[in-house]
């Protein structure tokens, strides 16, 4: 028992550590002033407002750090998370309670042999310290009693959650039939019906044809809510040919980007070096003569081939080495050569020729940098003073008139992503923006502003005919195809089951064997397996698939393969099993518990933790 108590309780002290550093970490300069300590009373144990305070602040860590974003505490009540933190630390009180009245602790000498071991709390020769021990305290605001209690209290609990839980299985039987379900096979014919191969085609829609399907599935033609946006919006781009440029930044720039644009001659290398050169001498002779290899050489070195490639070198890298490596040809070895590690051997990958880009090539590219630069001050500079425009009540139209502001126009949905709805900025004040919102000046990710304002909102609605005319006609193709397939179809299923000869369908066909639930088809619906395991052998059926249908017939039932695969399966359900049945008794055990201890709210010390964030 001692055994399992140390596994767990090191477990927990652990989560225990992690989350009182972060919870605690905001929690002490935070001050809960008054009398009230509790939140609840279940039994004989309560839950402090301390511990309350923690839990809910975990809980709402936990999801600003899925959804990157700050939390307030109204949309953590809105999301249930104070119930959520509330529930769980009173289930743990009700057990807390229950293992007191069972008479269950640890005691200190286990509690002793736990805490010694935690290497949070060992010096720099791995034994306990004291002094970590009440430094890793204070830093999550515990007391040594407070840790040691939580700590007690954790491996009783574990003692009584392995006395629940030990030795509970699920029967064999059941996991067994699970298995059997699931690595159970089946083989079947599958033909194809594409729509080149209809007796009829299905002819276009008439205009009468088009309009009818239109009035019957309106549903499927709805426009999403629109909001009409007008907005002015100033971009670097717009300025581009209004900034002037001299020659001296350019040439600077030109300057500093040397590396890029004057590229000597190059070769792509690796290098082993040696201790001597009589050893690099014996490790060519096995490349020339033994038969080995480079990167068998490499291996001996005890090192990896990325461990020796240089990338890509000009002769300045090279040095002594320079001219031999850059003579010889691709997937050479040559040496030894000196190098500042010893002897090295070196192969040659490749080759990379000079690349020299003149100021004159490479000037428009850095105009347009250094422009677009100077663009991106220059809009900075005017936002406030634009800003200032629009609180002193001027419009986006005057913006337009008075600056170099652009103004447009939009029809903006969720759906929306071409031209300015592709910023993330755009999109965001889009999504906010409401009726009577006055504009303000926003930053979009190239260095632009923008002001918009929110003309109308167009509830979901049906797209006008005129506008969706070409997917009206297209969907009635879909449908009119599919009816044509599925007719045609029944009418082979039909001469299959006389004969059974899917050659004399004259479609593409073919036998699958001893295909499980989870095989994978191409082509096929994503239920298509669900389906043929439906079938009884010898039983037909057509499957509507994409732009086609497929018959197919089940040829044969087989039972699951009496492979490594199969018993792996069955044990691993087995397991799953078992653990679920053993944490659903535990379960109803913490309930029971913790009805009888009958817990008591104070709402006045809830209200306090909530109104400190």
């Amino acid at each position: 028992m001692a055994a399992g108590v140390k596994k767990l309780s090191k477990t927990f002290v652990w989560i225990l550590m992690g989350l009182l550093m972060l919870g605690l970490a905001g929690f002490g300069a935070t001050s809960l002033t008054g009398t009230v300590r509790t939140v609840a009373q279940v039994g004989d144990e309560s839950v402090s407002v301390d511990a309350y305070f923690r839990e809910l602040q975990r809980e709402i860590r936990a999801v600003e750090a899925q959804t990157g974003q700050a939390m307030q505490i109204a949309q953590a009540h809105d999301l249930g998370l104070d119930q959520l933190a509330l529930s769980r630390l009173i289930a743990l009180a009700a057990l807390d309670n229950e293992v007191a009245q069972l008479g269950i602790s640890i005691g200190d000498e286990n509690l002793q042999n736990e805490i010694v071991q935690i290497p949070a709390f060992q010096g720099v020769n791995g034994t306990f310290d004291r002094e970590a021990y009440r430094f890793q305290l204070e830093q999550v605001g515990m007391t040594d009693a407070e840790f040691e209690s939580d700590l007690r209290k954790e491996s009783a609990r574990t003692i009584v959650q392995g006395a629940v839980i030990g030795g509970v299985e699920m029967p064999l039987a059941l996991t067994e039939a699970l298995a059997n379900y699931v690595l159970a096979r089946r083989s079947f014919t599958l033909a194809t019906l594409s729509a080149e191969a209809l007796e009829t085609p299905v002819p276009q829609p008439t205009d009468a044809q088009i309009q009818a399907f239109y009035d019957e599935n309106t549903d499927r033609f709805t426009l999403p809510r629109t909001k009409r946006l007008t907005y002015a919006i100033l971009s670097p781009e717009m300025l581009l040919d209004a900034v002037e440029i001299d020659e001296d930044a350019l040439r600077r720039l030109y300057d500093q980007r040397a590396g890029q644009y004057l590229q000597p001659e190059r070769r792509l290398v690796e290098r082993l070096p040696y201790p001597s050169e009589e050893a690099a001498t014996e490790a060519l002779a096995q490349l020339e003569v033994g038969g080995a290899d480079f990167e068998q050489l490499v291996r001996d070195r005890q090192l990896e081939l990325s461990d020796v490639d240089l990338g890509d070198v000009t002769r300045e890298d090279l040095g002594d080495a320079a001219d031999t490596v850059f003579a010889a040809g691709i997937d050479d070895v040559v040496g030894p050569l000196p190098t500042v590690f010893g002897p090295a051997l070196f192969r040659i990958n490749g080759t990379l020729a000079e690349n020299n880009v003149s100021f004159e090539e490479a000037r428009p590219e850095l105009r347009e940098e250094l422009a677009a630069d100077r663009a991106r001050r220059l809009i900075e500079a005017q936002a406030e003073d634009i800003n200032d425009m629009l609180a002193g009540g001027a419009t986006l139209e005057d913006l337009a008139a008075d600056t170099e502001m652009e103004l447009g126009t939009i029809d903006w949905t969720q759906q929306s992503g071409d031209g300015v709805a592709a910023y993330d900025g755009f999109r965001a004040a889009a999504v906010a923006v409401q009726e009577g919102d006055f504009p303000e000046i926003g930053f979009l990710e190239d260095g632009s502003i923008f002001a918009l304002r929110l003309n109308q909102v167009l509830e979901p609605r049906p797209e006008p005919l005129d506008s969706a005319r070409a997917r009206v006609a297209e969907a009635w193709m879909q449908v009119e195809t599919a009816r044509a397939l599925q007719n045609q179809a029944d009418a082979i299923l039909t001469q299959l089951a006389t004969d059974g000869d899917f050659t004399a369908t004259g479609l593409p066909f073919r036998v699958e064997n001893a295909l499980t639930r989870t095989a994978f088809l191409d082509d096929v619906p994503v239920d298509f397996m669900a389906q043929v395991f439906e079938l009884e052998p010898g039983e037909l059926r057509v499957i509507p698939g994409n732009g086609n249908a497929l018959i197919v017939r089940l040829d044969e039932e087989l039972p699951p393969a009496e492979t490594d695969e199969q018993r792996q399966m069955q044990d691993a359900l087995a397991a799953q099993m078992n653990q679920a049945l053993a944490q659903n008794i535990f379960d109803i055990y913490v309930r029971n518990a913790q009805t009888r201890a009958r817990p008591v709210l104070d709402q006045q010390a809830l209200n306090a933790v909530r109104a400190s964030y």
